[in-house]
């Protein structure tokens, strides 16, 4: 019997050791359990967030007895690193890829190879463009990830919960073209329609830095602002940062999405209003238990969401002492496909 997800997930602790022993191992060597080897890539790991899901993956083949590669790009655009990553990958005789994109279509030229050799594919957690891959004869076993619309929708309802319904506020978008954060956006936005006044879109390409500078040309075109959502955490704690450089804090709510570690921290500080985590460490579970139950022959659902949660002032202490484990109930939907 395998243990539910949110029973199974190992502590950061103990990952950070088996991503030396194992995140790197794969590579064509099939001496492991059963010979079987799973590849991810994903946009890089200097993100906290595509970290979590790497250590996801690793600690979830360790327990299940395979093995597995995770490999990135350099940074949140580095479309190029990704598919250099991805093509030296398809040479290596891996039995099963998951990739998280870019954008909607970087990825579906390197993958090319691989569908070309019949090894199956799960898109994670970034939707890749179907009608540009069904067009390249490429396709994808299963997507796995969370509901971004709805992340986008929770946010909204939270920050017109904290502006009292009414205000004017700006958002930070992440990479122009990326369905995440189109998704993010849109939730956000018709959540918010006809209550608060949107009075500004800007892209910060979901770095931290760029996240800062945007802000800070936000208060100064804005001054009357009193809320910014930010479609990452990263550009939260970049905008956090250039609200508390102002003397700001607490008079600008800053909602964002991910629940990464330094999220929390500010959450706790007061610096952050709040984050809509996504539990990235559970989609690398996630990936591995689908890549083992296609190996075994099983067939996957063709969209498996991940679970999200609102993490506030009330509730950042619980998710901190559980991290990066859900607070919010979530069995893993193929877990029973591994125990048929």
């Amino acid at each position: 019997m395998q243990v539910p997800l949110r029973r199974a997930l190992a502590p950061l602790v103990l990952v950070s050791a088996l991503v030396t022993l194992t995140a790197g191992c794969g590579r064509g060597d099939h001496s492991g359990s059963g010979g079987f080897t799973i590849a991810i890539a994903t946009r890089n790991f200097t993100n906290p967030y595509w970290a979590a899901l790497r250590d996801g993956a690793v600690a979830e083949a360790a327990r299940l007895g395979v093995r597995v590669t995770v490999q990135a790009g350099q940074s949140e655009t580095d479309a190029d690193g990704e598919n250099a990553q991805i093509s030296t990958m398809a040479a290596q005789g891996h039995d099963c890829f998951g990739v998280v994109p870019v954008n909607a279509t970087n990825v579906i030229t390197p993958l090319t190879t691989v569908a070309r050799k019949n090894i199956p594919i799960l898109d994670l957690d970034t939707q890749i463009d179907p009608k540009a891959s069904q067009q390249a004869g490429v396709s994808y076993a299963s997507f796995i990830g969370s509901d971004n619309l709805d992340a986008g929708r929770m946010a909204g309802q939270k920050m017109l919960e904290a502006l009292g319904g009414t205000g004017k506020v700006a958002v930070l978008q992440g990479i122009a073209g990326e369905q995440n954060g189109i998704n993010r956006d849109q939730g956000f936005s018709e959540t918010v329609a006809g209550k608060l006044d949107i009075v500004q879109r800007t892209p910060a390409d979901y770095e931290q830095d760029k996240g800062l500078q945007v802000t800070e040309a936000l208060l100064k075109a804005h001054p009357d602002i009193t809320g910014i959502f930010a479609a990452n955490d990263t550009m939260g704690l970049g905008a956090a940062q250039a609200i508390k450089n102002a003397g700001r804090t607490g008079q600008i709510k800053v909602i964002s999405v991910d629940g990464i570690q330094g999220a929390l921290d500010a959450v706790k500080a007061g610096t952050l209003y709040g984050t809509v985590t996504q539990y990235p460490y559970a989609e690398g579970q996630l990936a591995v238990q689908g890549c083992l139950a296609l190996h075994r022959g099983k067939k996957l659902p063709d969209r498996v969401v991940s679970p999200i949660a609102f993490i506030g002032k009330d509730n950042v202490e619980q998710q901190i002492s559980a991290f990066p484990r859900p607070i919010v109930p979530f069995d893993s939907p193929l877990e029973g496909l591994l125990t048929k």
